[in-house]
């Protein structure tokens, strides 16, 4: 059987918030080159926006085919000319679920013709596991996008669950997070907003702050 892209899942706790991290190999290349936001000042919020990672250089998200809940084949690059939150995530995956209203709203609220969240469950039940979910918990602001083969984690190199990449509209991947984010925040809707209608840059703080290099 196909395990989860090809991985042994376990969960860790990272930064007081729960993170599915998967074990890679030796033979795993190094992680691309990235910049990262500075921390939150003194007394502000951690929202997640702490966690951002620039890439550098810019590059097209691979060729990411996955299903729509009408089981038709759907890809990243029919979003293109809008900003695009691609969040993967699982039903059995705590830190997804915690965030899920939270992305339900975010969609509500500036889903359009400049913006789309596209929430990329890798449920191996695809849409008899992922539906009863949206229903459960009250979630209709959100299409459903389902990847049962899991293919999408090992292409875009994911570590874990959840992983949100940010995608400007020309299909280029300006960053990621890992982890769960409070992505309807006053913080993180101002994120976003400075990013729709233009693409990003590696070297761009979208908060208004320094961006450094890692390391």
């Amino acid at each position: 059987m196909r395990t989860l892209a090809a991985t042994a899942i376990f969960c860790v706790t990272l930064g007081g918030a729960g993170l599915w991290m998967a074990l890679a190999g030796p033979s795993a290349p190094p992680p691309p080159a990235v910049l990262t936001l500075d921390q939150p000042s003194p007394g502000v919020t951690a929202v997640g926006l702490d966690k951002f990672r620039y890439m550098e250089p810019l590059t097209p998200v691979p060729e990411l085919p996955f299903l729509d809940g009408e089981g038709r084949r759907v890809d990243l690059s029919e979003f293109k000319d809008r900003l695009v939150l691609l969040n993967l995530w699982a039903t059995w995956c705590a830190p997804c679920v915690k965030e899920m209203p939270a992305l339900d709203r975010l969609q509500a609220q500036l889903g359009g013709p400049g913006f789309q969240v596209v929430a990329l469950s890798v449920d191996r039940g695809g849409k008899d596991q992922v539906q009863p979910f949206y229903q459960r918990t009250g979630v209709k602001n959100l299409a459903l996008y389902l990847d049962p083969s899991s293919a999408s984690m090992q292409t875009l190199k994911l570590r874990g669950l959840p992983t949100t990449l940010l995608v400007d509209q020309e299909g280029r991947e300006l960053g990621r997070i890992e982890g769960a984010v409070e992505w309807d925040s006053p913080e993180v809707i101002a994120f976003l907003r400075k990013h729709m209608g233009h693409g990003g840059g590696p070297n761009r703080d979208s908060r208004g702050g320094v961006v450094k290099t890692g390391g």
